[in-house]
């Protein structure tokens, strides 16, 4: 049976992997639509490939361009923050929305509100407006299907039916490129050098997170919207191997978790095929050859982003918002060279310390939320930069 399919972002790692996944299967999915944020021309062409209906650039200068580029296709376009949000909200079953950064919020909230199958790429959309999200996919019977590769392994394990079997939720980390480094010998390093991660292939600003932890942290705060579980429910250990995605552990004491090759096509399928599986190229794990794995506890003195999520988690309100907003400011300030890479949880830290936490009930609340934030950050970034 073929099903309709958009992806918000396919220009990007998990976008290009679920058009991969497309191609590799030729009539399971029809494309209904494609977005990018301002790649022209990777985002035509991957729209011919697959027959989309309508392809949307977020630069609403880009639209022209786009216009041109689709010419003679058959392809409808549309450019601009609202032209994503119309692809979202565009009648396709499957939404895929791979949209860094809290941009992704209001396209996922217009496929949320007409009740579509949503593979989660987004961790912010529920970082920063989880109860938002959550309540409105209640409300309009939205499946909300995590494709970070963590909560998907938790998905994969968990007893929906009945969650008070649940004792922990352990989600895994790699350490990223500086889990052996002292403090003071990451001070200098570049963004290329944060952007080394041992074990997945990703785009910058999400290397960088995993650099600092703050990507785990976000993934904590996820993971307490998608799941039935309290904060004191929730842990992180390190995992340098990346070949157990997480755990579920339950009140018998037995453990289960979900381990696999570190392929992100392999949660995007589960995404993509729920309930059913689909067959991946990813690499089959060979046990005698991975030998061995390992385990230590996250350093939060090294990596005091963590710690800032972990707070951020348990004032809860607007907090986790906030952290969001200072962290994707501090971290595109550390990319354009404006901020060292210790300067990101100097500022995230400042900015929680700056900006009141309150509660958000809306869309619109959580927005103004995020604006503040940024501007604050926006000021600590000078102010260092001066």
């Amino acid at each position: 049976m073929t099903r309709s399919l958009t992806i918000l972002g396919a220009t990007g790692s998990v976008g290009s992997q679920a058009l991969d996944l497309v191609a590799r299967n030729p009539g399971r999915w029809r494309v209904e639509a494609l977005t990018a944020g301002s790649d022209v021309v990777r985002l035509a062409e991957a729209a011919r490939a697959c027959g989309a209906r309508f392809a949307a650039v977020a630069d609403a200068g880009k639209g022209q361009a786009l216009k041109e580029a689709l010419a003679g296709s058959g392809i409808e376009s549309g450019a601009g923050p609202e032209a994503v949000v119309e692809a979202a909200a565009r009648d396709a079953e499957i939404v895929i929305t791979a949209i860094v950064g809290a941009a992704g919020l209001p396209p996922t909230m217009a496929a949320v509100r007409r009740g579509a199958q949503i593979g989660i790429a987004n961790k912010e959309t529920l970082v920063c407006a989880g109860p938002v999200v959550t309540a409105a996919a209640k409300a309009h019977g939205a499946t909300l299907l995590p494709v970070d590769s963590e909560h998907n392994a938790i998905f994969q394990v968990f007893p929906h039916d009945d969650p008070a079997q649940v004792e922990r939720v352990i989600l895994t980390a790699s350490g990223g490129p500086f889990r052996s480094r002292s403090r003071e010998a990451m001070r200098g390093v570049s963004v290329a050098d944060a952007c080394k991660h041992p074990t997945w292939s990703m785009g910058a600003k999400i290397s960088i997170d995993s650099a600092t932890l703050m990507n785990k942290g976000l993934e904590l705060i996820e993971a307490g919207q998608l799941f039935p579980v309290s904060v004191d429910q929730l842990g992180v250990i390190i995992h340098p191997q990346s070949v157990i995605h997480s755990m579920v552990e339950y009140n018998d004491g037995s453990v289960l978790a979900q381990l696999g090759s570190p392929d992100m096509r392999i949660p995007i399928a589960y995404a993509m095929g729920w309930p059913e599986r689909i067959a991946t190229p990813a690499q089959r794990l060979d046990f005698a050859a991975v030998a061995q794995l390992s385990f230590e506890k996250p350093d939060l003195e090294r990596f005091p982003c963590l710690a800032l999520a972990w707070a951020a988690m348990r004032a809860g309100g607007s907090a986790p918002c906030i952290l969001n907003a200072a962290n994707e400011i501090a971290v595109a300030a550390f990319i354009e060279g404006q901020a060292g890479f210790l300067d990101i949880d100097a500022i995230v830290a400042e900015t929680l310390a700056m900006v009141p936490s309150g509660r958000v009930e809306t869309l619109e609340e959580v927005v103004a939320v995020d604006a503040t934030a940024r501007d604050v950050a926006r000021g600590l970034v000078r102010r260092r930069a001066a």
